[in-house]
């Protein structure tokens, strides 16, 4: 094929690719327990954020959530014997996203967890998450003692059928679900970027939900339980937000001559992206360590490499993206507002258009940076740069602060070269 209908076939790919990105309409439509709803997880198995690895390679902070999901399911009583099921492969652990399910942080997902359940009827796909458990000493961040067990077990078996009664009241009301994309762009236009700040995202989410939460017939005490946890965790959402984005980069997914990214994650050790016409292939490099604060009696020596799913918002065109949306998110990771604003302005020059329905007052209402290019990132030399939650080196611990990182340049030059490979550029 000449070179002149190569880029033609490109152009219409990314355009086409794009478009069904924005175009998406994720939904939140029930909650199910993992291994019922999400496929193939089945057994001594669990998911984790990133890219694949292996136990030799394994992070602290996903090492610790690998051990504590172990606990959580029974499958050990203690760490020792956890991590030796880990080690000897009885137990199983494998990436997140080919299994359509995303997890921020270690992103461990295993059998017996609650999960969203979300939907896009617009292109007929499913993503599901788990539920997001608070800042601080955590699962995600490595975390595993009695109370992050005995966290996980409360969320189990009281937020879990609140918030499943609660979606079955909402759908009777209206089809298909909660439209999240909805409460994503009105949460950019009131100082959330919806990657690691939600403050206005948790607000509108309650909103829509409490009605039907407390319409539900389950005991009160249980319900205002429910909703006091989430009013209380303003990061509750962020789930809920990467399933949304899922949805979103899956549409993108899977066509033929398309250079979009729709998949950036990293588990730690690895980060690693997809590329639409590359199918599952993954394309890898060293994870960075975060530049950012610090939580008293901690400073960088302590932070593990970046690590979590949630950089699937960047990639569906909100997130740190849409920084200059969100000034107030500099009190969290560091950095400066006049940082935030530049961020967003240079990732226009990496990405193949400005979003439709996710837009930044502050930029006279233009869209958000969306649908990262390779052939754009190898030829400025510009890499996606996000904000970011920091772990704690060692398995245990959780988090120890939140910062800002950027991402390597050669996934996305390995993925450039294997496009050329395949289509014979």
């Amino acid at each position: 094929m000449a070179s002149s209908s190569i880029k033609e076939e490109i152009e219409k790919a990314n355009k086409k690719a794009v478009e069904r990105m924005m175009e998406s309409e994720p939904h939140w439509v029930d909650m199910g327990v993992a291994e019922r709803v999400i496929p193939d997880l089945k057994g001594m198995k669990l998911l984790h954020a990133g890219p694949p690895i292996t136990w030799d390679r394994v992070s602290g902070p996903l090492k610790g959530a690998l051990i504590g999901a172990v606990i959580y399911e029974g499958w050990a009583d203690t760490p020792e014997k956890a991590e030796r099921l880990l080690k000897t492969g009885e137990v199983v652990f494998e990436p997140t996203h080919p299994h359509r399910v995303v997890g921020p942080m270690a992103g461990v997902v295993s059998p017996s967890m609650p999960v969203f359940i979300f939907y896009d009827p617009k292109f007929g796909n499913y993503a599901y998450t788990n539920m997001n458990e608070g800042l601080g000493k955590v699962l995600r961040y490595g975390a595993y003692g009695k109370e992050v067990i005995d966290r996980l077990k409360w969320m189990a078996e009281v937020l879990y059928p609140v918030l499943k009664a609660t979606i079955e009241e909402i759908r009777k009301d209206r089809k298909p679900g909660l439209n999240f994309k909805n409460i994503i762009a009105q949460a950019l236009h009131m100082g959330d970027e919806c990657h690691n700040r939600y403050v206005a995202a948790n607000a509108l989410l309650l909103k829509e939900i409490s009605p039907y939460m407390f319409s539900t017939g389950i005991d009160r005490k249980d319900v205002i339980a429910a909703y006091n946890f989430i009013a209380r965790n303003i990061i509750f959402p962020l789930n809920m937000g990467m399933a949304a984005a899922k949805l979103m980069t899956l549409a993108a997914h899977g066509i033929e001559y398309s250079t979009i990214v729709t998949v950036m994650t990293r588990n730690g050790t690895d980060m690693g992206i997809w590329v639409s016409s590359l199918g599952e292939e993954w394309f890898t490099a060293p994870a960075p360590i975060p530049k950012g604060v610090w939580f008293p009696g901690y400073s960088e020596k302590d932070a593990n490499p970046d690590i979590g799913d949630s950089s699937i918002t960047e990639t569906a065109g909100f997130g740190g993206f849409a920084m200059a949306a969100a000034p107030a998110i500099i009190s969290y990771v560091g950095s400066t507002v006049e940082f935030a604003i530049e961020n967003t302005k240079r990732m226009y020059e990496i990405t193949y258009t400005k979003h439709k329905y996710f837009t930044i007052p502050y930029l006279g209402f233009q869209g958000t940076p969306t649908g990262v290019d390779i052939r754009k990132v190898v030829k400025t030399g510009i890499t996606p740069t996000i904000n970011t939650g920091v772990a704690h080196k060692e398995p245990g611990i959780g988090q120890v602060g939140a910062g800002i990182v950027q991402f390597p340049i050669e996934p996305f030059k390995a993925a450039l070269r294997r496009f050329a490979q395949k289509y014979g550029i």
